[in-house]
């Protein structure tokens, strides 16, 4: 029986529109001017609506070449809903106003087979955008070729957790058929997250987020999950995907493929001057594999 996830934060987070929709991300697309390759089999991109954050996202999707993906597998952060575990969808498909993304029923079986898994219902689905701002996309990127998806919604998880996940999860990065959409906004700066980390010698402070950022940027890129949980614990950077994003790296470290992840882009909603002041950074990337 057919179960479909509306696209909730359509006309909302971005138009719901279809031709306009199309236009929008062909132009961000095509301003990224970034080379298709199959040796890219993963991305790490922002969820923020499209008017703050999509022209960063086409930097992390820009990269994709669809001719040999049928599988999409989405890692997202969960918002409003409290799990210490992953979440798989109960949904058959994603409806997204550039068309829609079935799921893979086989896959998301032999996940919840595993016991390991929570299944979401409809409501907790369409409340979170995470995995959602991906779809249109994925939808435009993957547009006449045919391609099923794997939706996880990851959860407040634990470091035993993370790892354990990632092991589970190896496997399919192994399958060059596979592709992964990590889901992550970077630093929530400002008293409304409760969260002003400001080291002076770096400027402004908006120059300080950035350098916050980009350490942490830099050890996704280098250092695996053990420095990243490291890195987190000492400055508390407000990542919201730190789960997702530490998943995907004990897949990468646990996969045989040799896999590297590389930023391509890097902003922020506004630059912030005063502690009044509020942004989130966005920052896109795309995993490689390493010839």
């Amino acid at each position: 029986m057919e179960s479909v996830r509306s696209a909730s934060h359509a006309g909302s987070w971005y138009t719901d529109n279809p031709e306009e929709l199309g236009e929008e991300l062909d132009e961000w697309l095509t301003a990224a001017g970034l080379p298709k390759s199959p040796d890219v089999r993963g991305v790490i991109a922002p969820h923020a609506g499209y008017s703050y954050s999509g022209r960063a996202a086409a930097f992390a999707f820009g990269n994709i070449d669809p001719t040999s993906i049928s599988r999409v597998f989405l890692l997202g952060p969960s918002h409003h809903y409290y799990t210490p575990k992953c979440a798989l969808s109960s949904a058959t498909v994603y409806r997204t106003p550039l068309g829609d993304l079935p799921i893979d029923f086989e896959v998301n079986e032999e996940l919840r087979a595993t016991g390991k898994f929570e299944i979401m219902d409809l409501k907790v689905d369409e409340a979170e955008h995470s995995m959602e701002m991906h779809l249109p996309y994925l939808a435009k990127v993957f547009h006449g070729y045919s391609v099923k998806i794997v939706p996880i919604l990851v959860g407040a998880l634990n470091s035993e957790k993370e790892a354990m996940y990632g092991r589970m999860l190896a496997k399919y990065v192994d399958d060059p058929v596979n592709f992964f959409s990590v889901s992550s906004d970077f630093c929530h700066w400002g008293s409304r997250f409760n969260y002003m980390h400001y080291d002076q010698q770096h400027g402004a402070i908006y120059k300080s987020i950035e350098a916050l950022d980009r350490m942490g940027m830099d050890i996704i890129e280098t250092g695996g999950p053990d420095a990243f949980k490291k890195y987190l614990s000492e400055y508390r950077n407000t990542i919201c995907g730190r789960h997702p994003i530490s998943v995907f790296l004990h897949m990468l470290r646990n996969c045989s493929t040799k896999i590297k992840i590389k930023f391509l882009q890097y902003e922020q909603s506004s630059q912030c001057k005063t502690m009044r002041d509020s942004s989130v950074s966005y920052a896109s990337a795309a995993a490689k594999v390493d010839a």
